[in-house]
């Protein structure tokens, strides 16, 4: 592609943002011929913003160290709330989900020979949101929580403060050159992970346009319309998740649910529109939909298979109709890009290890950890290692604890034991769980009818703690468990995964994957 054309491409994908009556914001980028596939690397419109430029500068500094191969293609995987912790109990259940020692067992992707920590704080918050880490993944800067392809110039929740302060996202530099695209969540397509590989929005929660309030007659174009308009060079290849709400207006039965609708105001059907494009734009919601595409043709899909997010995997497996598992959705959109000889780029979410946290329910976050697992091996068998940049990260942690002095091989959602039927025992007399949350819908502490502050530890000695909708013992009462502050994991394989080391900012992901790929300069 030439100079010129590419830049006039880069610029037309950032035509419709948060505010569609906003201006597109021009920058002149130098172009420099790519070390590789014939890419023209330039400069996104972030590129002056503090956060991109040092990120910048300690990239480019371990690539004149290590000089690593450019890559063809790249895959990040993001395990939504999946922290240190999170990572640990999710190896050890693994390895005894399947008879195995748990604590020796590795996941596929602890097996990648280049790790990193991330430093997950935003612009404005010492403990993130999914919003803005996602958008420091896909764009490398940080921004304010809660929203969403903007730079920290603007304002949450202010539509107007868009204007001109959108960002460029990997995706969209990618579909600039030619490069395949596609993102895959269990999460809702329109939620904040997804959401950051083409969205615009100063509020996460914007997901149709009954959400935005006055905003919307401010001009600002919802999440949902946001995907179904992306601009950028010739569209995703393919989009698999949750979220058809959304996409459907209220009066628009769902198709697996009937007593649930959508809940768009404006009486747009984006489902619709969506196939309306071409005779290749097909749409799929249940795993019959899904089994019946093609995905190695040049059909477009978009699969929506929930309302909202979809099942836990745990969950899953108990629905006779059933749904596609992460692995599935990950083969599937590999199959689909693949396609392009020119390379691919491809974000791939466990959405609801974030949920099943936020539940103060272990199990099911700890079975959507072995369910991203089960994804990183199918990528890793469809993918060749000398051309894919496989990364697999978190966006934040969780306040999720694993205390106690268990002995080898108990339960890991057992309770806390010395040995065969020696619980462990709190200062109170009673047994605990090796797993338990900082503050959450488990808390042993309530407020009494006086007003008091009352805590009351349940004995759970004869409760069992591996039943499915058990929540862990709590500290804090609150309604949903909330985010961790600390590092998370970065893990890397394949050419430009030797420029993830050490302590990184988080933001430096867009750096690794673009200039790995030599969309940057």
């Amino acid at each position: 592609m030439k100079p010129a054309l590419l830049m006039t491409t880069l610029l037309a994908g950032l035509a419709v943002v948060g505010c569609a009556t906003q201006s597109t914001p021009v920058q002149t980028a130098e172009t420099v011929p790519a070390e590789t596939n014939n890419r023209v690397a330039v400069q996104p419109v972030q590129a002056g913003d503090s956060y991109y430029e040092t990120a910048y500068a300690r990239v480019k500094a371990r690539e004149a160290e290590k000089a690593p191969q450019k890559a063809k293609n790249v895959i990040l995987f993001v395990g939504d709330g999946m922290g240190i912790s999170t990572i640990t109990a999710g190896r050890i259940y693994a390895g005894q989900k399947q008879g195995l020692d748990g604590e020796s067992y590795q996941l596929a992707f602890e097996q990648m020979p280049n790790v990193a920590l991330s430093k997950t704080y935003s612009n404005d918050a010492q403990i993130s949101d999914s919003a803005s880490t996602a958008t420091a993944l896909v764009s490398g800067v940080k921004v304010n929580s809660r929203t969403l392809g903007l730079t920290k110039d603007a304002r949450y929740s202010n539509c107007a403060s868009s204007e001109g302060n959108a960002v460029q996202t990997i995706f969209e530099l990618a579909e600039a050159q030619g490069l395949a695209t596609g993102v895959v969540s269990t999460a809702r397509i329109t939620h904040a992970t997804p959401g950051s590989t083409y969205t615009k929005s100063a509020n996460r929660d914007w997901e149709d346009d009954a959400s935005m309030g006055d905003q919307a007659a401010a001009g600002c174009a919802d999440i949902a319309r946001q995907l179904i308009d992306w601009p950028a060079g010739d569209g995703f290849e393919v989009v698999l998740g949750g979220g058809r709400r959304h996409f459907l207006p209220s009066d628009a039965v769902d198709p697996e649910y009937a007593d649930q609708t959508g809940r768009r105001a404006d009486g747009a059907n984006l489902i619709d529109e969506w196939t309306a494009k071409s005779d290749d734009h097909v749409f799929v919601y249940d795993q019959a939909g899904f089994d019946a595409i093609d995905f190695k043709s040049n059909t477009r899909v978009l699969g929506l298979f929930e309302p909202s997010h979809m099942q836990f995997n745990l969950d899953r497996t108990k629905d006779s109709a059933g749904e596609p598992t992460l692995a599935e959705l990950t083969r599937a959109a590999i199959d689909r890009v693949s396609m392009n000889d020119d390379g691919f780029v491809l974000m791939i979410e466990a959405g609801r290890i974030d949920h099943g946290h936020h539940a103060g329910n272990a199990k099911r976050a700890l079975e959507d950890v072995y369910a991203l697992d089960e994804a990183v091996k199918m990528a890793l068998s469809l993918t060749d290692p000398e051309e894919t940049l496989i990364i697999v990260t978190a966006d934040h942690s969780h306040v999720f604890t694993m205390a106690g002095y268990a002995a080898r091989g108990n339960p890991i959602l057992g309770k806390s034991a010395y040995g065969i039927g020696s619980f462990a025992k709190g200062g109170d007399g009673l047994p605990y769980t090796t797993l338990g949350y900082m503050n959450g819908p488990g808390a042993v502490c309530s407020t009494s009818e006086a007003g008091e502050i009352v805590c009351n530890r349940p004995d759970i000695t004869d409760v069992d703690t591996e039943a499915d909708d058990y929540q862990q013992q709590a500290l804090i009462p609150m309604g949903s468990e909330t985010h961790g502050g600390e590092d998370v994991a970065f893990f890397a394989t394949g050419p430009g995964s030797e420029l993830v080391s050490g302590v990184m900012e988080q933001n430096e992901a867009f750096q690794v994957m673009a200039i790995s790929l030599g969309l940057i300069e």
